[in-house]
């Protein structure tokens, strides 16, 4: 191959490799097999030629990876001779391939590798496919051998977000940087930051302390969310925090690191209970509220900015001025969803502004809000996204509309001429049920891993050039903590990583099945907490013309037995099969068990599901 500008030549293994398909996540544009395998050895060196100071960085973090794959800490050098085994890190711009700067080539024979890339981005996503080929290898071997394989790839989607919510529940910025770091594994390039909400405001702006001294902190709350007793009179306010803006601006530069552009929301005009606790003059009514714990508060307590008061966009300045300031991307995410508009209704003030101004209806009122807000951000040379209840009124003029309530927003907003990025609740929301609800923690709703992969985020009929993506989001009102923040995460966003990276051609449901439990394998050792709900029995129950209590059993994952019992003893492979047939719940059947078997070996949790739950499945 000619202008081959990074190699590995990592020794010669005799033995042969194990030609099965390589468990990439995500698949890649094109993946050739060949014969045999390259080892990385006490002769293996790292080449970084020098004048480039972003590679040289990059080429060191490889070096990392490598030895906490295999041990080995590889000698860096700027030139290689011709015999000696070697990985050289270089750029090459005239690098023909669509994914321009996030593109890449690798090619792995017995004798070298060869990795060649426009950009470093490229440079680095080529890295993490080694990692994950290095992880993949047999443990035999201590991970130190890589197939026999010829790459080229590069990202269908420039948009490959995930989004998590630290408002609802604060998390540690080490552990941002650990969501981040599990993120750049899998390709995603963009963080959205979901800083501010009713229940927190968490980034410090130094011209308006008590959004930090006030908003940042609500009383302590253990249960269901909206179950939530509220605040009682006296009661200190001690769950929360924030980040300082000196936390930012490293997580920024760990998340640059990892080409990722970290996007911040701050959530106006609905969603602001927070900033209304600190400041109550930015609402309509004035009131004095405290920071909403998780208990039913729309409609009651005023959680929207007031519109007709100015004072509301000289604080939105002093905000976006500094959030601006930290934050190096073009985009700032507004929100402007699920704003009520009761409270404005019912402002005489805000009534008379709107007659006043020509404005008809509160959704108006919505629409010249957020481009006023536009016209601050486009000062500070920001580009403004909203979710796409922006679009209720009139859109603002150069906004990019973020579609959550399914497809239709994304798509209208693509028709008048603006970008749009995909991530319907249907797909992407990663706060719901992954499996049957009496084995999941508690949420109000399912995506199945199936789901989150079956989707296209590029709907026929609309400009595809105004699809800048996809996202997956985590809001954390049920989840209160890292560990379950991840499992919430993983693998749906396996998924969602193929999805937004790999071409339509290139994603098959069947094929990233057989990928799941090698890259399991990847989590366990990164230490990354993961939902096997895939494997788990779903039952979905339904009644027939005669009332009978009708009851479906499946699982995500094809291929497995479903076994199950009505006589209330846990179900083996010497129990009834579920044939695919509903089965008839007798009267006086008061539970269904049922469990899924890959072979003779259980696969899956036991499900136990009592009868009063299929009656209530079945209304």
């Amino acid at each position: 191959m000619k202008n081959v500008l990074f190699i590995i030549a990592i020794g010669f293994c005799s033995t042969a490799y194990a030609q099965t398909k390589p468990a990439i996540i995500p698949e890649p544009v094109s993946l050739v097999q060949g014969k045999g395998a390259f080892v990385i050895d006490d002769h293996t060196s790292l080449i970084i030629p020098s004048g480039n100071s972003e590679l040289t960085a990059l080429g060191n973090r490889g070096n990392e990876w490598i030895k906490a794959l295999t041990g080995l800490t590889l000698p860096v050098k700027n030139k290689a001779t011709a015999s000696e085994h070697s990985i050289r890190l270089l750029l090459n711009p005239a690098l023909n391939n669509p994914g321009n700067d996030e593109g890449y080539e690798l090619s792995i024979t017995e004798h070298e590798v060869k990795l060649q890339a426009r950009k470093t981005a490229g440079i680095f996503y080529g890295l993490q496919t080694i990692r994950q080929l290095l992880s993949l290898s047999d443990e035999a071997n201590k991970k130190r051998s890589l197939p026999a394989v010829e790459i080229v790839d590069y990202p269908r989607l420039k948009w490959r977000g995930l989004m998590l919510d630290v408002s609802r529940h604060f998390f540690s910025k080490d552990f941002v940087k650990k969501y981040i770091d599990d993120m750049a594994r899998y390709k995603f390039n963009i963080f959205h930051w979901h800083l501010t909400d009713d229940q927190g405001w968490r980034i410090e702006i130094k011209s308006l302390p008590r959004l930090t001294e006030v908003g940042a902190w609500r009383v302590p709350r253990t249960g269901q969310w909206w179950s939530y007793n509220p605040p009682q009179n006296n009661e200190k306010a001690t769950y929360g925090g924030y980040y300082t803006q000196q936390d930012i601006k490293e997580i920024i530069a760990y998340a640059t690191e990892r080409h990722i552009t970290i996007v911040p929301e701050i959530d106006v005009p609905g969603h602001s209970l927070a900033a209304i606790a600190a400041y109550p003059y930015l609402s309509a009514t004035g009131y004095i509220y405290s920071v909403n714990p998780g208990s039913k508060f729309y409609n009651i307590d005023d959680n929207t900015l007031n519109p007709a008061d100015e004072r509301v966009y000289t604080f939105l300045d002093k905000v976006f001025t500094e959030v601006a300031a930290l934050f190096p991307g073009a985009y700032i995410h507004i929100g402007g969803d699920e704003a009520t508009k009761y409270f404005w209704h019912q402002s005489a003030v805000v009534q008379d502004f709107m007659k006043q101004q020509g404005i008809k209806t509160e959704h108006e009122l919505q629409s010249y809000f957020i481009k006023r807000v536009e016209k601050i951000l486009k000062k500070k040379k920001k580009k403004l996204i909203g979710w796409n209840e922006i679009l209720e009124g009139g859109l603002a003029p150069e906004a990019t509309v973020m579609s959550w309530q399914g497809m239709q927003g994304g798509i209208d907003a693509a028709k008048q001429g603006h970008q749009v990025i995909f991530t319907p609740s249907n797909n992407t929301y990663l706060d719901l049920y992954q499996g049957d609800p009496q084995l999941e923690p508690d949420t109000y709703d399912m995506l199945r891993l199936k789901t989150a992969y079956q989707w296209n985020p590029v709907p026929t009929g609309i400009d595809s050039t105004l699809v800048l993506g996809g996202q997956g989001n985590l809001w954390s009102e049920a989840v209160p903590t890292g560990r379950h923040a991840e499992y919430m995460t993983w693998p749906r966003s396996l998924a969602l990583s193929e999805v937004f990276w790999s071409l339509p051609a290139k994603q098959n449901w069947a094929g990233f099945q057989k990928k799941l439990e090698p890259q399991f394998k990847i989590l366990d050792a990164a230490q990354i907490n993961y939902s096997k709900a895939a494997f788990d029995v779903l039952a979905t129950a339904k009644l027939d013309e005669q009332k009978q209590l009708l009851v479906s059993l499946s699982t995500d994952i094809d291929g497995l037995n479903i076994y199950y019992t009505l006589d209330n003893t846990n179900p083996d492979t010497s129990s009834t099969r579920y044939n695919g047939t509903p089965i008839v719940i007798p009267k006086g059947i008061y539970q269904i068990r049922a469990q899924a078997f890959k072979g003779n070996a259980v696969a899956g949790k036991l499900l136990i599901v009592p009868r009063e739950e299929l009656e209530k499945r079945a209304r």
